[in-house]
């Protein structure tokens, strides 16, 4: 009697978000999925754990509402009843000693009104005077390519780049706006400008328009950010279940290579390899592991060159559980940031029990505050040991907000090489790797180093491999190599 023939395999290497929705994405497919993860756990940079008995996510901790790809997942494995919305948005800067509100109208530190930037009182009267030169500016010659800061102070002068848009880029990739990408960490903004001489106007055209005070008291805008109740660290484990995917914790896979049918993986230690074939693969780590594996599959040289050169900045995340009375004035906004000129440890805070009511609701009397510490070049305050690193932190948050006594809890949560930096030329660099890695049938990438570091954006990387490979497997006389 013959026998029906097996289902095409698909690997995915790496069991972060990314890794995990191919997975899910493949689910209603006719293939058999494993998902091989490295590390003892999955989720990559989404994990929670308790804070004064409060789970609290100790990675990322909100994601872009406007982007649907994420929010979709979300509901896609039921836990859309668990979406929350943040209670306040209100960031500030602390610059120069003193909380500042942010512009309104602005696009990651780019004005967009410069009535609005004067407002808020950021910038000195030399430095607000030059911004305000910026409509009036011929324009300014991009060749290809440039840095945030070079172009940004080539129209509003430096002031705008060290009080506005390095904090809000540090923010987001714990990068310097002197290195990253203008193409590729602001790609609306860039294009935008393309067909703008003023960078002021060009902001304010990827903006909504400003509400009417009438307008303003009549309705609200839809939310920028979600999360979960539990955490967002709880959507790995829900997004694993949901795929049906065999899923492999502490699989450290070495090596990649071809077979005449597809693929092998080597999985384990050099003393006790474990092969594992496969018709397709979906790499989903980050650049320079990825690149090591490319490294080993001909005709991958020059991907595996490009990923090799994608940079990653380390960090380290010190939550702290204070009595509320420990603070002379509650906190009334979701956190601030703080410019790197200003030489402080901490780049940014997030008061995350006024961000989500949810939190502060489990625990009234306490005020959990999140410290971020680390920018690509500052590793040596991330040398200090867990202890030093939280009372560094913790002076900080005190000359800022005047916080007094011990925190209840405390935890350290480092991220080694958590986050991709986009510098100049990214954008070439990823076009370069996807080409490599098209040559190749059945393979295909995804994660944060290719087109944004927030959760939507990994996961949009993920459908694209999954789209990928299936291509592939429908013509299979693509996949492998001679015989």
């Amino acid at each position: 009697m013959e026998q029906p023939a097996a289902q095409p395999a698909v690997a995915i290497i790496g069991g972060g978000i990314a890794g995990l929705a191919a997975a899910f994405f493949l689910r209603d497919e006719p293939v058999t999925v494993t998902v091989l993860e490295g590390s003892p756990r999955l989720g990559g940079k989404l994990l929670v754990s308790e804070v004064a008995g409060v789970p609290v996510d100790a990675g990322a901790e909100a994601l872009l509402a406007r982007r649907p790809e994420g929010t979709e997942l979300i509901r896609a494995v039921g836990l859309d009843g668990d979406l929350v919305l943040p209670g306040s948005t209100a960031a500030r800067i602390w610059s120069r000693g003193v909380p500042r509100s942010l512009p309104a109208r602005q696009m990651m530190g780019v004005p967009a009104d410069l009535e609005d930037l004067a407002r808020t009182g950021l910038l000195s009267a030399a430095g607000l005077a030059r911004a305000r030169r910026e409509p009036d500016l011929p324009g300014t010659v991009r060749d290809g390519d440039v840095p945030v800061a070079s172009y940004v102070a080539a129209r509003f002068g430096q002031e705008v780049v060290d009080r506005l848009v390095d904090p809000l880029l540090g923010g987001v990739y714990a990068g310097r706006s002197e290195e990253l990408s203008f193409d590729a960490t602001l790609p609306g903004l860039a294009e935008a400008a393309r067909s703008r001489v003023s960078l002021t106007e060009a902001a304010a055209s990827l903006l909504p328009a400003p509400r009417s005070a009438g307008a303003a008291n009549g309705g609200s805008r839809p939310a920028v950010f979600t999360t979960l109740a539990g955490g967002l660290g709880v959507l790995p484990d829900a997004v694993a279940a949901a795929s049906g995917a065999t899923v492999r914790t502490s699989a450290m896979v070495r090596e990649l290579a071809r077979t005449g049918s597809g693929w092998r993986l080597t999985i384990g230690s050099a003393h006790a390899p474990e092969y594992l074939d496969a018709d397709a693969v979906i790499v989903a780590v980050p650049g320079r592991p990825a690149s090591r594996l490319l490294a080993g599959v001909p005709g991958a040289a020059a991907a595996a060159a490009a990923l090799d050169e994608i940079a990653y900045a380390s960090m380290a995340i010190i939550t702290f559980g204070y009595p509320r009375a420990a603070f002379p004035h509650p906190p009334d906004g979701s956190g601030y940031l703080v410019p790197a000129v200003d030489g402080h440890p901490v780049k940014a805070v997030t008061f995350s029990s006024v961000k989500w009511p949810h939190l502060q609701a489990q625990a009234p009397e306490l005020v959990m505050a999140r410290c971020s510490v680390g920018r690509i070049g500052e590793e040596g305050v991330l040398q200090r040991d867990d202890a030093d690193l939280a009372a560094v932190a913790a002076r900080d948050l005190a000359a800022a907000t005047g916080v007094r006594g011990t925190a209840t809890d405390t935890r350290v949560t480092r991220w080694g090489g958590a986050l991709p930096q986009y510098t100049v030329g990214h954008r070439d660099r990823v076009a370069r790797i996807r080409a490599g890695v098209a040559a190749q049938p059945g393979l295909a990438v995804c994660g944060a180093a290719y087109d944004g570091v927030g959760i939507p954006a990994c996961i949009a990387t993920a459908r694209r491999a999954v789209s990928q490979i299936l291509a592939a497997m429908r013509a299979p006389q693509s996949i492998g190599g001679p015989n």
